[in-house]
Parts: C-alpha cells; sequence; structure tokens
C-alpha cells in the first residue's frame, strides 16, 4: 500500500518537478493505482519513454509490493523559468 505523499516522494527522486495532479486508488487497497503525472522532464520525450522514465521512479514500490498495478497519464509542461 502507499499513499499519495509516498508516491510523489518516490518520484520526484528522480523527477524533481513531478506533480501528482491525480491519485486514485482503484480498488480500495492502495495498490492498484491511476495517477496523472505532469513535468518538464517529459519534454520531447515519446510517451513510452516517459512511462519508463515514472515505472523506473517507482520501481522499488512495484518490487516490495506498495504497488501491484499502475495505469497512468503523463503530461509534459513547458519549463516555467
Amino acid at each position: 500500500m502507499i499513499d499519495k505523499n509516498s508516491f510523489t516522494l518516490l518520484l520526484r527522486r528522480s523527477i524533481p518537478d513531478a506533480e501528482v495532479v491525480d491519485f486514485v486508488d482503484l480498488t480500495g487497497g492502495g495498490d492498484h493505482l491511476s495517477v496523472h503525472i505532469r513535468s518538464s522532464a517529459f519534454l520531447k520525450m515519446p510517451l513510452l519513454d516517459q512511462h519508463r522514465l515514472v515505472y523506473a521512479a517507482v520501481q522499488d514500490a512495484m518490487r516490495d509490493g506498495r504497488i501491484h498495478a499502475l495505469q497512468m497519464k503523463t503530461e509534459a509542461l513547458e519549463n516555467q523559468s
């Protein structure tokens, strides 16, 4: 089981500007999730690579069972410098 804050912390280790826009526990058990993530890291990156980046960021939680299933939508943001 993982909550939104813990998920966000894991994600931001690899994607510092990641914003978790939506976080839904699909089954009530906390391990089947649907998430919507925004980041400038996704700019000019194919969708598959965006998803690979997210999976790499949360792989420890997937290995230890805190996340069993992950459905995601990723969105690229322009750098706001």
